[in-house]
C-alpha cells in the first residue's frame, strides 16, 4: 500500500459534500500503487450506499491531469467501461485536497484476474481495441510521459547501480529503440490516446465478463501499437521467465484485430515494439527501487522481472 499523502477524514468529508456524493461514511486506504495516494471513499445518500475512489496525485500537476480526466470521461461516454470522474457545481473534475491535485471516480465492480487465461487476453484484447477507436477523436493532447524522451533522460541516471551486464543491456536497447523510433515506418505507425500502463491489476471482471479499465494516469498520445505491446508482456507471458506464452498472445491478438486489424507496419514493427515496452518498465522500475520516495508502506517493483523480459524479447522475437 502507497500512502504518500495522509487525508483527515474532516477533509473527505468536506469533499464529497462538495461533489454532491452523499454523506461521508469512511476513507481507507488502498493497497498496491507506487504513483499516486488512493483511498476507498463510502459515502451514503438516501439509504443507498456507494464506493468511490479518491485519488492524490503525488507527481502529476494540474496542468498535464485534465488529459488523463477527461480522457476518461470522453471513453466512458463511448461505451468503454472506466472510471468516470466526479465534478463538482460547475463542472470542475479536477479538485485540490490537502494542497494536492486530486480526482474522485466511481468504483467499478470485479476484482483483477492475476493468473488470467487465453478468454480473459481475449476480452483485454477485445476492449482495447474498442478504447483505440473511440479515442480518436479525442480533442486533448499530451505525449507519453514516460516514452523515449524519458527514458533518454532516466538511463543514465539508473545506469550507476547497475551490474556491466545490465549496463550493458540498457545501453545497447536505449540505443536500438532510438534507431527504430527515428525509422519513417515507426513516425507513420496509427496513433492516439493509448492507456500505456494497461497491466493485469489494472483490469477487472466480473464473472468472466470483463467490467473494467482503470488507472489512467500513464496514459498519453503514442502509437497504438505499444499499447499492445505493453499488454502482451505482462497478460501474455510466464511471469517467473518472462517466456512468451503463444496461447494467450494469440487470443489477444485475434481478438483484437476482429475489431481494429493490424497494418502490415504494424506486425512488422511488433517484435522491437515489445522490447520497447519492456524496457519502458525495465527504466521505470529501476528509478522506483533505487531511487524510492517515503511513504506509508511502499514496495516498488522488482526492476529484475522486466529485465527477464526483455532478454527473452531480445532473444526469442515474436511475430503477429
Amino acid at each position: 500500500m502507497a500512502v504518500f499523502t495522509e487525508v483527515p477524514e474532516e477533509e473527505a468529508r468536506k469533499l464529497a459534500q462538495r461533489l454532491g456524493l452523499g454523506e461521508f461514511v469512511a476513507l481507507r486506504g488502498i493497497h498496491g500503487g507506487i504513483e499516486n495516494t488512493n483511498y476507498f471513499l463510502s459515502t451514503e445518500q438516501e439509504g443507498q450506499r456507494s464506493e468511490w475512489v479518491l485519488t492524490l496525485f503525488e507527481r502529476l500537476g494540474h496542468e498535464q491531469l485534465p488529459f488523463y480526466l477527461h480522457l476518461m470521461k470522453h471513453l466512458a461516454h463511448r461505451g468503454i467501461p472506466v472510471p468516470d470522474p466526479q465534478g463538482d457545481r460547475d463542472g470542475d473534475i479536477l479538485h485540490t485536497l490537502c494542497g494536492k491535485p486530486a480526482a474522485v471516480v466511481n468504483r467499478l465492480p470485479g476484482h483483477s484476474e492475476l493468473a488470467p487465461i487465453a478468454a480473459h487476453c481475449a476480452a483485454v484484447g477485445e476492449m482495447l481495441a474498442r478504447l483505440h477507436l473511440a479515442g480518436r477523436d479525442y480533442d486533448r493532447s499530451q505525449p507519453n510521459l514516460r516514452g523515449l524522451a524519458w527514458w533518454n533522460e532516466t538511463v543514465p541516471v539508473v545506469l550507476p547501480f547497475l551490474e556491466p551486464a545490465q549496463a550493458d543491456l540498457l545501453r545497447s536497447e536505449l540505443a536500438f529503440q532510438n534507431h527504430v523510433a527515428a525509422s519513417s515506418a515507426c513516425t507513420a505507425l496509427p496513433r492516439g490516446p493509448i492507456h500505456a500502463d494497461l497491466f493485469r491489476d489494472n483490469v477487472l471482471f466480473e464473472g468472466g465478463t470483463l467490467t473494467g479499465f482503470f488507472d489512467f494516469y500513464f496514459a498519453g498520445v503514442d502509437s497504438w501499437l505499444f499499447d499492445v505491446a505493453v499488454c502482451l508482456n505482462d497478460w501474455c507471458i510466464d511471469l517467473p521467465t518472462g517466456a512468451h506464452d503463444p496461447l494467450r498472445a494469440d487470443a489477444f491478438l485475434q481478438a483484437y484485430q476482429r475489431v481494429r486489424p493490424l497494418a502490415a507496419a504494424e506486425r512488422r514493427l511488433l517484435p522491437a515494439m515489445l522490447r520497447a515496452g519492456a524496457l519502458r518498465f525495465w527504466v521505470s522500475r529501476l528509478w522506483d527501487y533505487h531511487l524510492p520516495r517515503e511513504a506509508a508502506l511502499l514496495q516498488p517493483h522488482d526492476p529484475a522481472h522486466f529485465e527477464r523480459v526483455l532478454r527473452e524479447r531480445v532473444a526469442r522475437p515474436v511475430q503477429a
